[in-house]
């Protein structure tokens, strides 16, 4: 398989990837308080929205690679 084609299979995967779950979710801990050697933390959760046209431009571009990868071939 050529190297464009995997680039466009891995597109297309990231691509159905995104549509499918939308955002991205991940907790930070920061310190809220520190008196000598008591240290109070909380956590922060942080959410990253991905457009919806992201995805589908990522699909579409995924697979017009394979089919270039395929006519080169």
């Amino acid at each position: 398989m050529k190297p464009l084609s995997i680039a466009g299979v891995l597109l297309v995967i990231a691509g159905i990837v995104a549509l499918a779950i939308g955002r991205i979710s991940y907790t930070t801990e920061e310190k809220v308080l520190e008196v000598g050697p008591l240290v109070a933390t909380a956590d922060e959760e942080h959410v990253v929205h991905i457009p919806d046209v992201a995805g589908i431009v990522a699909v579409v571009a995924g697979l017009g690679l394979i089919v270039l990868g395929r006519r080169r071939a």
